[in-house]
């Protein structure tokens, strides 16, 4: 039993979820969250812990954005895109249990305002890494997002992401060992 609740985005997502693990989930149905579902989620983080667990597509990171920034201190898990892929359709509904595990067990923690300026990777880091103004920069963070279990993100996004899960140098650097390691097995 996952002692945190679950905050997702529909029915479907609870029914994946609950094939996974035992856990209770919070839906937000939808894009549109109300104020008794953020009253909810606030409630939840009080007593047992959130996490957000929204599709890998822009509507889900909508969602997490805004839980995230009304209910500070959440967990955060992340399925890579091509996990939650099914016929053309995203989200976490299409995600196999073991893959929704992985995502569990890989939980990212927001950083709480006495630790946000302690970021370890600068955006110098990012750009010699190839993850911004790189002919392949998109891909690149898509690998390492999920290398580092946060997921996609645009470059300035990734870089908050770095900061918000204090994202380690030695995370960082082990993440692009691993991601180029693997580039060059496929040529």
């Amino acid at each position: 039993m996952i002692k945190e609740i679950i905050v997702v985005e529909g029915k479907d997502d609870t029914v994946a979820i609950k094939r996974a693990v035992e856990a209770e989930t919070i839906e937000t149905g939808g894009s549109a969250i109300g104020e008794a579902v953020i009253r909810r989620v606030m409630l939840a983080q009080e007593r047992r812990g959130v996490i957000i667990f929204t599709d890998p597509d822009h509507a889900g990171e909508r969602i997490r954005k805004i839980v995230a920034q009304r209910v500070p201190g959440c967990k955060h898990a992340f399925l890579p895109q091509e996990e939650a892929l099914y016929k053309g359709d995203i989200g976490v509904e299409n995600a196999s249990p073991e893959a929704i595990k992985r995502a569990l067990a890989n939980l990212r923690t927001e950083a709480t305002s006495d630790t946000a300026g302690l970021a370890e990777v600068t955006m110098d880091d990012l750009m010699q890494a190839g993850l911004l103004v790189h002919p392949q920069a998109s891909d690149r963070r898509l690998k390492m997002g999920n290398l580092l279990g946060i997921g996609y993100a645009n470059g300035k996004q990734f870089y908050k992401r770095c900061s918000m899960f204090r994202i380690t140098r030695e995370e960082f650097m082990r993440a692009l060992t691993t991601m180029e390691q693997a580039s060059e097995g496929d040529q």
